[in-house]
Order: structure tokens, then C-alpha cells, then sequence
């Protein structure tokens, strides 16, 4: 029951997150205690049959400064917002555009800034400088990239998906294929070169937008959540060799 000797294996290398869920698996399974079961890689083509996932809060969207200022006031009081952003998609070879769309989550609010009709304000400045509030992520340097093309400023408490997910032994990226995996539901990605300087977004766009942004303060909790209880079973996908 006891022994660390085992064969799952990460990059050739016992892993200590695989030792620990090996160890956890068996003195549940001896309990009877149920266990989440996730995987270092995830088979994407799992993900299609999943149910999808729906927004379960309010989604505002943000249109001008004043708007802005009161948004940020109360996103400043929260204890965790989750960020992510959107750009118009570039059809043609050397087209760029700027990042149209910030969205700030809260565990059940959504505010969507259109950056593409108030730039970056001081009030959004206040907020992405803040180092009071954490804001979670996923491959969030590109979006500081992004945003800093409309106006520089110093970035406050940030925490990144991407830095944290190989502490329970997963391996994907993505934000699709994570959630598959610690939640079983799917996340559609329709809408994600649909265009999103559009004068007025559709519901559909506002619900994708705000699912982004949500989805990673419930990875977060989760992923912390395992990483102090060590309750789940990582079950490790080795890789087929090339033909």
C-alpha cells in the first residue's frame, strides 16, 4: 500500500506529483473514497462527445469610461478575478489589429471592455496594475503583449495557468483541453475568430468571451484544491512512437 515504486513516468523522469497520486489512489481505493481521476495528456478526440459548457453568471459589457470607472471599483473588491482578451482575426497576410476586447471575471459576474471603443482608460490601467486583487490566466504573456500595444503600463498580480498545471502532472496547455480534463464539460471555440470589433457582439460572442475569462478562476481552484489534498488518480498517457 505504501510503496513509491511505481511506472508512471513524465519526461523519462519519476515524477513526484505521479508518486503522490499513486500513493493517495491507493489509500482510497483501500477507504473506499472516491477519487477524481485526470490525465497528463488529454485526447482531444474525448473533447466533442463532452457537454458543453454554459456561463452561469451575469455578463455586462463595458462601452464607455464612466462605465469602466464603476466596473473597476467593484472588481477592486473581489478576492480573485479571472482575465483573458480577444482580437479581431487577420485574414490577410500582414494585417494586424489591435486587442478589441478585455474580459474580467468574477465567480459569477463577467464585465467584457470594449477596448476598441475606450482604448485602455486609467481605470483599466488601475486594474491591471493592481497587486492587491489576483488575476488568473492562461498563457497570459501574449495578452499583456497585446494590451500593451494600446498603452504601457506595469502589470500587477498575474498568475498564469501555464505555470501551475505540471504541479499535478499535466502536461496540455490549453485552455479547452484543461477543462475537459478537471471538469469533464466542453468549452466551444466557435466563436474565437468571429469578429470582435463588430459594432454590437452577439450573445453568443458575450457568452464564449465571458467562459474564457470564468473558466480560469475554476482551474485555479481546482488545480490548488489537488495540490492540497492530493485527491485524484493521474493516470498517464505515454505517447505512441513514430511509424
Amino acid at each position: 500500500l505504501f510503496s513509491t515504486e511505481i511506472a508512471y513516468k513524465i519526461s523519462g523522469k519519476k515524477s513526484e506529483t505521479a508518486i503522490f497520486s499513486h500513493f493517495f489512489s491507493n489509500f482510497a481505493k483501500s477507504f473506499n473514497i472516491e477519487m477524481k481521476t485526470i490525465y497528463n495528456k488529454f485526447d482531444k478526440n474525448v473533447i466533442n462527445a463532452l457537454p458543453l459548457v454554459d456561463f452561469p453568471g451575469k455578463i455586462t459589457v463595458v462601452l464607455n469610461e464612466s462605465e469602466a470607472d464603476r466596473a473597476v471599483d467593484y472588481l477592486l473588491t473581489c478576492e480573485m478575478l479571472g482575465v483573458d482578451t480577444e482580437t479581431r482575426p487577420a485574414f490577410r497576410r500582414g494585417q494586424n489589429h489591435k486587442v478589441a476586447l478585455l474580459q474580467v471575471a468574477t465567480k459569477d459576474q463577467c464585465f467584457l471592455f470594449r477596448l476598441n471603443h475606450i482604448g485602455l482608460p486609467d481605470s483599466l490601467v488601475r486594474l491591471l496594475s493592481n497587486k492587491m486583487v489576483p488575476m488568473i490566466g492562461l498563457s497570459w504573456h501574449d495578452d499583456l503583449l497585446s494590451l500593451h500595444r494600446r498603452r504601457e503600463f506595469e502589470p500587477g498580480w498575474f498568475i498564469d495557468i501555464q505555470d501551475i498545471i505540471g504541479n499535478i502532472g499535466v502536461q496540455d496547455k490549453s485552455l479547452q483541453k484543461l477543462y475537459a480534463n478537471l471538469f469533464g464539460e466542453k468549452i466551444s471555440k466557435r466563436q474565437r475568430l468571429t469578429n470582435w470589433e463588430a459594432d454590437v457582439l452577439t450573445d453568443k460572442q458575450k457568452e464564449y468571451a465571458a467562459i474564457d475569462a470564468w473558466a480560469c478562476i475554476k482551474l485555479y481552484n481546482e488545480i490548488m484544491q489537488l495540490m492540497a489534498t492530493h485527491d485524484y488518480e493521474l493516470k498517464v498517457v505515454e505517447e505512441k512512437p513514430a511509424e
